[in-house]
């Protein structure tokens, strides 16, 4: 996969089965639009439909990572209703100033990026080599491993703009580093370096500059080259969607008919043929043809 022209926001590229997206306005420091939010959501769509793809490292162009919402447009910047850009705004809002609050139009945009990211088959890496600021740093909260350079800071600014915490950061962000901490973070909105990303267990690792996007490589291609991409998939939608079971009997459930289907595969015989014979694994069921017939099971009450 080249670089889509009908990208225009992003850069992506495909190599290794490892698809590199990188936020590409960095002369903006990547900040987030209405294209941006667009485009990601279009780029994590292809992934999940392209079986090249194994494993997706996202990125900045430039310093930044990306310094949070464009605020090009002011004080209009969150006030959807006074903005041309968002359609079906001015239906939202009724006789008497009354607000749909049900409607699609009020949903922001960063919460369709970040359900997107989570919904994803394939394990999501963050490299992050500057700034991560408001959806900048929320954006990154429903991806799988994130790195970080010496250079990165994070904040979670929103209580300093007046508005709060989005992009459902109010689920992933306590569920990352505890619910002390993320008040601690998005109550104060301050920015905070890497160091302390790391020290609480937001980051996996900082490294110099130069290393980043090598060693986030390195990570992807360990998964893309050996491990069962239909195992990866159910694996990481098994995992986060866990966080939120009731009881252990609901991952009991999931566990054993993931066990059981996966069994049944080829990839199965592979992987432990593979093993007594002491070579690579050539795992050939495919995420776009391979799931079991019960995913997405959360969307079938007779797998709940």
């Amino acid at each position: 996969m080249a670089s889509d022209p009908a990208l225009q926001t992003l850069r992506v590229e495909l190599a290794e089965h490892v698809l590199t997206v990188t936020l590409n306005r960095p002369e903006q420091l990547n900040t987030f639009n209405l294209a941006m939010m667009n485009d990601l959501i279009a780029a994590f769509d292809r992934a999940d439909a392209d079986d090249e793809v194994r494993a997706v490292i996202v990125t900045g162009a430039g310093r930044a990572f990306c310094a949070g919402a464009d605020l090009s447009q002011g004080g209009k910047t969150f006030d959807y209703e006074a903005r041309a850009d968002r359609p079906g705004v001015a239906a939202v809002v009724g006789a008497g100033g009354r607000v749909d609050w049900s409607s699609e139009a009020v949903r922001d945009g960063g919460g369709r990026v970040t359900l997107r990211i989570f919904n994803c088959l394939k394990p999501v890496i963050a490299a992050v080599n500057g700034p991560a600021v408001g959806i900048g740093a929320t954006m990154l909260l429903p991806m799988d491993i994130l790195l970080a350079s010496e250079h990165a800071r994070f904040g979670f600014v929103f209580t300093r703009r007046g508005i709060v915490p989005e992009a459902c950061s109010s689920w992933f962000l306590p569920r990352r580093v505890g619910i002390g901490r993320a008040l601690e973070w998005t109550m104060t909105g301050r920015v905070f370096p890497a160091a302390e990303a790391l020290e609480a267990g937001l980051v996996r690792q900082v490294v110099p500059a130069d290393a980043l996007l090598p060693a986030a490589m390195a990570l992807a291609r360990e998964i893309a080259a050996h491990a069962a991409p239909v195992s990866v998939a159910l694996t990481r939608q098994m995992m986060w969607r866990m966080l939120g079971a009731e009881h252990p009997m609901q991952a009991h459930r999931v566990d054993s008919r993931a066990i059981f289907a996966r069994g049944r595969s080829a990839d199965v015989r592979e992987g432990v043929a593979s093993f007594l014979e002491k070579r690579p694994a050539h795992f050939t069921d495919r995420v776009t043809s391979a799931m079991p017939e019960w995913f997405p099971w959360w969307h079938d009450p007779r797998y709940e």
